[in-house]
């Protein structure tokens, strides 16, 4: 047995965290200049994403090497070898920061081992990988296999997005390769997606906030594999009742077996913006590029 670390980026509910053995790393954020944790429990949604649309000013930080090590060496002085699983490295320099931690603690704890999986996803992209990880050691899969078949099924996992208004993305710089300009005035929304880097990439838009669900249920009706044995996620930022329309779209055709739904956390939650709209799930490697 080993123990799986995450970040609060995976967008687990705590009591499914703590359901799972699982632990977690937060992620701070400022909102107009007041340094918060993102913390599952006392964490409003709503109330969060309606304060951004009034104007309020969120900004974040990524992880440092040091809280790493505070929340990893007690494992390891306990005798515990470590598996973590972070948020993609194509949009956050959290896992560079974990990579350090786990450099320096190897050197003080050789008897030890620690590997870490770049999931080059964020949310519940993250989120199902780490579940997945979670399955395989609770099997009795080695740290070493399970980390190998993280590696593999990280480029099957499909991020598929839309969001109100690129204005979030581009004010952080989670957005690349974009060159057309999204004309607000024509209601295009954009689509998006993670690359093979696990950066953020456009790849098409639809016309008005309306054709936002149909077009990710169409994603999904194209990309998705072997749908009824796997559970997928959707993310919403503040826009619970698009969220569920999606998921009865995606019910009635193709059904998964289960649909985890959760608020976007309020640390990605920030950069894509309020009202964005999010669906995870497993395909062909191709849908990265």
């Amino acid at each position: 047995m080993f123990t799986i670390l995450t970040d609060t980026s995976s967008n687990l509910s705590f009591a499914l965290l703590q359901k799972r053995n699982i632990g977690c790393i937060p992620l701070t954020f400022l909102v107009n200049g007041q340094e918060q944790m993102s913390l599952d429990d006392t964490f409003d949604g709503e109330t969060y994403y309606d304060a951004i649309r009034a104007g309020a000013k969120v900004t974040t930080s990524q992880i440092t090497p040091q809280r790493c090590i505070d929340v990893m060496r007690p494992l390891l002085e306990e005798g515990q070898d470590i598996l973590y699983v972070g948020m993609s490295s194509g949009i956050s320099g959290s896992f560079a920061s974990a990579q350090m931690a786990a450099a320096e603690l190897r050197e003080m704890f050789p008897q030890r081992r620690i590997e870490l999986v770049d999931t080059l996803s964020a949310s519940l992209g993250e989120g199902l990988l780490v579940l997945y990880a979670a399955d395989l050691r609770d099997r009795g899969v080695s740290l070493a296999e399970t980390a190998q078949a993280l590696e593999r099924r990280k480029y099957r996992m499909c991020q598929v997005f839309s969001v109100d208004d690129l204005k979030y993305l581009r004010a952080t710089g989670r957005l690349s390769a974009v060159k057309t300009v999204i004309a607000s005035v024509l209601q295009l929304k954009p689509l998006l997606k993670g690359d093979r880097e696990g950066k953020i990439v456009l790849f098409s838009k639809v016309r008005g906030k309306n054709a936002v669900v149909p077009a990710l249920a169409r994603e999904y009706a194209r990309s998705v594999v072997d749908a009824e044995h796997q559970t997928i996620g959707i993310a919403h930022a503040g826009c619970p009742e698009q969220a569920e329309a999606l998921a009865e779209l995606l019910r009635q055709a193709n059904a998964p077996k289960d649909i985890l739904i959760a608020c976007y956390e309020p640390v990605t939650g920030a950069h894509v913006g309020p009202g964005a709209l999010a669906l995870f799930f497993l395909g062909e490697e191709s849908f990265r590029g």
